[in-house]
């Protein structure tokens, strides 16, 4: 066992583990104060859920190997691999058989490092329903979402062979579209991003909704929280590669530069369209640049990652106006960050991709299979959530009274306040 990759990959997933509580602060400081609760239990609610449904089932359906032929992936999904439920085969591989590891490390770690990324993948969805959104009906969201459509998406894009560098067998997007996603592109951030799209319509608008229903109640807090969520990342994008090496020390240097250039990108627009440059614009243009950069951190030299950091910020920050051009009440923009952000990051390898970009290559088979593999989880990402969450609503409830959304919803859903001995409340 090597010891230094065992600890890299540990490591980067307790990283990305802080980015779920990361999320929550930035979330957390962009609702009101008489929601900020609510928001942030949204995001612990699936760090309990999803922890829980992982090691149960989840690993089993994202990484089966049942599934064989040419459409490997959905046979994956129905063939659950049995001797991977509850994780017990991993156990006995990484205390019983030390010749049983991948890349130098127990498997075990690497059930760990995925585990965090299903998890951190639900969470981001709750951005989209902030201020309105029952717990108990989003925690029931949250377990079949995860259960019919991102497990099964992990299959697809993160369930893989590599031989001598290339992938020769695994999930359909990877393997027979040839996708380049390296740390989640399609699988987290157009997924969650089309997810998000799906239950704000289900839920429809706030009362009240325009532009500037609601200011940030706590700068500082949203800003706290971008700067975890970019720590994290390093383990996100970096810990992808499961090895402390030369392509993870790409990745690390993208997931720096790539988030700065991109929130000099939205400071601009911000100043362009509206004559000051916000902290908010600051944060949320970092992680703009995070989720571009995901799918491509591996391939992309520096210049190139700074370009698509910078682009992409801007691309982002026009984006988020989508909302009210188009009537959808995304509340914390995760459709304009996340799922624009995750489309632009995962066509921009097509293009400039080192090695098999249209640049480099001169070949657009790349962009070809990159808009497919994007556009495929896209779809069935919003399908899946807008029939899961529209069958809640129309059972259970998934949104609040009226005059619990008007007056704040921690008090009613969770009996607490953020600010309890704080001043004047909004």
């Amino acid at each position: 066992m090597d010891q230094g990759n065992t600890g890299f990959v540990l490591i980067s997933a307790a990283l990305v583990l802080l980015m779920t509580p990361g999320l929550a602060f930035f979330y957390g400081g962009m609702v009101k104060a008489k929601s900020v609760v609510s928001m942030m239990m949204l995001s612990f609610g699936s760090i309990g859920l999803v922890g829980v449904l992982w090691v149960i089932y989840g690993y089993a359906i994202s990484f089966s190997n049942a599934g064989v032929g040419d459409f490997k992936g959905i046979d994956g999904w129905f063939g659950i691999d049995v001797n991977s439920l509850f994780l017990d085969a991993q156990v006995k591989q990484a205390t019983g058989d030390p010749a049983a590891m991948t890349s130098g490390h127990p498997d075990l770690a690497f059930v760990a490092f995925q585990a965090v990324f299903a998890i951190i993948t639900v969470a981001l969805i709750s951005g989209a329903i902030a201020d309105r959104a029952k717990f108990g009906a989003w925690m029931v969201f949250a377990g079949i979402w995860a259960t019919l459509i991102y497990f099964p998406v992990a299959n697809w894009v993160f369930n893989f062979t590599l031989t001598d560098g290339k992938v020769t067998d695994g999930g359909w997007i990877v393997y027979n579209l040839g996708v380049h996603d390296f740390a989640g592109g399609t699988a987290v951030h157009i997924n969650a991003g089309a997810a998000g799209l799906a239950l704000a319509i289900v839920l429809g608008k706030r009362f009240g909704f325009s532009k500037g229903i609601t200011q940030p109640h706590n700068v500082p807090l949203t800003l706290l929280g971008a700067g975890l969520l970019w720590f994290g990342w390093f383990g996100f994008n970096a810990g992808s590669e499961l090895a402390a090496d030369g392509i993870a020390s790409i990745a690390f240097l993208n997931t720096l530069s790539a988030p700065a250039a991109a929130m000099l990108g939205w400071l601009i627009i911000e100043k362009i369209k509206h004559g000051k440059a916000t902290s908010i614009g600051a944060a949320s243009g970092a992680v703009a640049g995070l989720v571009a950069i995901t799918p491509a951190c591996d391939i992309l030299d520096p210049g190139w990652g700074l370009l698509l950091g910078l682009l992409a910020g801007a691309l982002c920050a026009l984006a988020v106006d989508l909302k009210f051009a188009l009537g959808f009440d995304d509340s914390l923009d995760v459709v304009g960050i996340h799922l624009v952000g995750g489309i632009f990051g995962t066509l921009f390898i097509g293009v400039f991709g080192r090695g098999i970009g249209v640049i480099s290559s001169g070949d657009w088979h790349q962009l070809g299979a990159q808009a497919l593999g994007a556009g495929a989880v896209l779809v069935y990402s919003f399908i899946g959530a807008l029939v899961i969450g529209f069958i809640i609503e129309k059972t259970m409830g998934f949104r609040v009274k009226a005059e619990d959304e008007i007056a704040g919803i921690d008090t009613v859903v969770h009996g607490e306040e953020a600010y309890a001995f704080g001043g004047a409340h909004v």
